[in-house]
């Protein structure tokens, strides 16, 4: 085994102005051991038994989260970890496996008060030591918040995808399929005797009825009646595939008296072929406008998921639509929004000015209040989320607003702490408001919150130019 002198402990840089016999007295108080390959140095949620200094050898330590145990990190030689002076914490927050025969010093914690009253040199290097594990874990976990949000919104964002980019295989592949049926129909044109202002009369008249802006919503009972309508007057004029043209024609919003304008443009016998090309160009019309649509879907996605990033622009604050910033916040959360079968009210004062911040970061602010409220409502099955923007003098106004179940008052003063969270084990980090709240004070800005059941609001405040 290493022998641990005074000298060696100075090698770690918090105790290098520790005097000799302070870490003298810390060796002897200590007791000296190996941890053989494979076992644990300590396990979490048990009672803490001191502090350990690690000798030599290689521990890694893991956590808990969300059931399944995550890394925290590697920890070799001069390492300090364990209880320190004035810490609070009961039982241990992980686990750590020696992964070779490991030397390590344990000051038991019973001797923490004897060392904090006789000893001030050390127990201030052991402070700094807890001072600089507690910043770096803080930026751990909200790097993992980080990355959880992230998460998220990635799941979200691959559903919200992966309908529309099925569409348009679905749309290409039918479409296709009909294209290939087009050579027979295009027989039947061909043997139709028309004179050329008799085809453009009719070719006029069949893209001005599928340009009609003013297409009525039916009821299912009115759209049946309407359907039995052209049904019976393209079974009295023999058209073929009656119930077919029938079903594609209404959806256009033809109507009787346009199909007694096409059958005065033809001879007798020409009707069906032509209506059944009309019908042929409104099934291609569809498809592809359903292709358009889906690609259109995507183009807004992608579009959203930039501009919510932010990532073609710089990382300074910049003047930007408040208001856009939110909206493509909800089309990064819109899977979760219907799945929670919530109603989004944007109550938006379009007179707003511009806002100078860091739009990125404050996408995260929108981000989090709104996914804690579309979590809120998830008990109720349904929902009403109400997001408002106004002015108060120089500054803008941000509610978020949920019908949810409301937090406890006596949960009220803390839901801002880091660490702190209502909702289940495995669902939060205690850091989504813990970032919301710094990010807001970053912008010079204020945010409060006020909950009683069925309704819960957060009002972000902050200046336009800061």
């Amino acid at each position: 085994m290493v022998t641990v002198t005074p000298a060696w402990l100075k090698q770690i840089t918090l105790l290098q102005n520790v005097p000799d016999d302070q870490l003298q007295w810390f060796i002897d108080a200590s007791r000296h051991y190996v941890v053989p390959e494979g076992e644990h140095l300590f396990v979490e949620d048990d009672p803490i038994r001191g502090t350990y200094i690690l000798v030599s050898g290689a521990f890694k330590a893991y956590y808990m989260q969300n059931g399944a145990m995550r890394l925290l990190g590697d920890s070799g030689p001069f390492t300090i970890t364990g209880h320190l002076p004035f810490s609070r914490g009961k039982v241990v927050g992980a686990t750590a496996t020696a992964t070779v025969d490991s030397q390590v010093m344990l000051f038991p914690v019973e001797r923490m008060s004897e060392l904090i009253r006789t000893h001030f040199e050390l127990t201030q290097g052991l402070v700094h030591v807890m001072t600089t594990r507690v910043r770096e874990f803080a930026n751990y976990q909200q790097q993992n918040e980080k990355m959880m949000a992230l998460g998220k919104l990635s799941a979200g964002l691959a559903h919200e995808l992966n309908n529309p980019s099925a569409a348009i295989v679905r749309g290409a592949a039918s479409l296709k399929q009909h294209l290939q049926q087009q050579p027979e129909t295009f027989k039947k044109v061909m043997a139709i005797r028309m004179a050329p202002e008799q085809v453009d009369m009719a070719t006029r008249r069949m893209f001005e009825v599928m340009n009609r802006a003013d297409r009525p919503v039916l009821s299912l009972m009115e759209r049946s009646r309407r359907e039995d309508e052209l049904t019976d007057w393209l079974d009295d004029h023999r058209v073929e595939n009656a119930p077919e043209v029938a079903e594609h024609f209404l959806e256009y919003g033809f109507t009787p008296e346009d199909l007694d304008y096409f059958d005065g443009q033809v001879e007798t016998g020409h009707l069906s072929p032509m209506l059944n090309w009309i019908n042929n160009n409104l099934i291609t019309e569809k498809m592809v406008q359903d292709i358009q649509e889906a690609s259109q879907r995507i183009s807004d996605l992608v579009c959203a998921v930039k501009n919510f990033t932010h990532m073609d622009r710089a990382h300074d604050k910049q003047f930007s639509d408040i208001r856009t910033g939110i909206r493509n916040t909800l089309t990064m959360l819109n899977h979760k929004i219907r799945k929670g079968n919530v109603e989004v009210v944007e109550n938006f004062d379009e007179t707003l000015p511009p806002v100078k911040a860091l739009i990125g970061e404050l996408n995260q602010v929108w981000t989090n209040l709104i996914d804690n409220a579309l979590d809120a409502m998830e008990t109720n099955r349904r929902g009403r989320l109400e997001i408002k923007t106004e002015r108060d003098k120089e500054f803008v106004k941000v509610s978020v607003i949920d019908d949810g179940p409301g937090i406890a008052p006596g949960d009220m003063d803390k839901i801002f702490d880091p660490f702190f969270t209502t909702k289940d084990i495995g669902k939060g980090t205690g850091l989504g408001l813990d970032v919301v709240f710094r990010i807001v004070k970053q912008h010079n800005g204020s945010i409060k919150a006020a909950s009683e059941p069925g309704h819960t609001v957060f009002v972000v405040c902050f200046p336009f130019d800061n």
